[in-house]
Parts: structure tokens; sequence; C-alpha cells
């Protein structure tokens, strides 16, 4: 098999990053999601839990201004350098798993890209949630749609599309609808499918 970037775009409780984790292991591939802190914190002066407290963040525009193509915001700066970093990933010719990051369009260029969205039903997704992160009901919810909502600021702030629209994705699935692991057997059969092309 040739090049192969997996992009991987969910809904928080969904079970994407279980799906993506899976997904790399099937194709023998590495993942590129929290991984990503750790290597934006060797080229920076900033900590892990700096670019940690900072990722995945829209920028503050009250406190931000850009100059000259360049920006005094760090969130806006952590992310570039995470676009950058699956770009030269992608052009060196390296397949892997990206989980988020904008990558179903920052990486749209490369024609090895198969991009994903998992998806779930809510009252299944506060059930994982609950379990995963031993909360109760209420607050399962309430972490759900936080999380969303920041995924979608993040993600449309520096897209042109919208997150989780479908037109933007190759496939998206709902993980409720079969369980995780006939998710993932179906986006295999899916995604060796489209290798074999």
């Amino acid at each position: 098999m040739s090049q192969l970037i997996i992009s991987v775009g969910r809904e928080f409780g969904s079970g994407g990053r279980v799906i993506a984790e899976e997904l790399a292991k099937r194709f023998d591939i590495p993942i590129y999601d929290r991984h990503l802190i750790t290597d934006i914190a060797d080229m920076t002066d900033l900590t892990p839990e700096e670019v940690e407290k900072y990722n995945e963040m829209p920028k503050h525009r009250l406190f931000s201004r850009r100059v000259n193509g360049y920006s005094n915001s760090i969130e806006d700066n952590i992310a570039e350098m995470q676009f950058d970093f699956i770009d030269k990933k992608a052009a060196s010719g390296e397949s892997f798993v990206v989980v988020g990051r904008c990558s179903e369009t920052k990486l749209r260029k490369y024609p090895a890209l198969v991009s994903l969205f998992i998806l779930g039903d809510m009252e299944e997704k506060i059930k994982r949630v609950m379990k995963v992160y031993d909360l109760s009901k209420d607050d399962a919810e309430s972490l759900i749609n936080k999380k969303d909502k920041k995924r979608k600021r993040y993600h449309n702030y520096h897209c042109s599309g919208h997150w989780g629209d479908s037109r933007l994705y190759d496939l998206s699935i709902n993980s409720s609808r079969l369980g995780i692991e006939r998710t993932i057997d179906c986006l295999e059969q899916y995604i060796r499918a489209r290798a074999e092309k």
C-alpha cells in the first residue's frame, strides 16, 4: 500500500479517539493526537502543560492581533505549528492517522487522504462519558456540550467549512448504531477499498 493518511474528526463521547487508535493498529501506521503536544513543546519554550492549555482553542480576539502575517496569539501560533507539523509529515510521504487538528481541510491537497467524521447518539455518548470519566449523567452531558462547542469554535475559526458538515469528509458514521468494534470494521473495509482505487 502506498501512502495513507487517515483524518478522524469526532464528537466528544463518540469513541472517535479509540476508533482512530485501532485504525492506526490495523494499518500499522503512527497516530498523531496528544503526541503533537509534546512535539510542539519540544519546538518552543513552552511546557507540555502550557501547550495543552492552548490546544485546539480559538484565539481571544480582544487581546490578539496579526501584523504582516504574524500573530501575537499563542493559540494561533500553536495551531499553526500543528498544521505545519502534519503537513510536513504528509509531504514527506509518511502514512499516519491524525485526530482532529482540522486535518480533513488542512491535508485536503494530498490524494492519500481519507477523511472520516465519527458522531454518535447523545444518549450513547452520555453513557460512554459517564463510564470513562466516572461522571453523573448531567455532568457527562455538560462535558459533551462543552467539548463539542470548543471543537466547533476552533475548527470554524481555522477553516472555511463547518465542523461536522458531512460535505467536508469522505465518510461520516454514527458509532452508536453498530458499536465501536463493528464501526471500526466498516471503516477499515472502506479505507482498504479506497486504497485499492
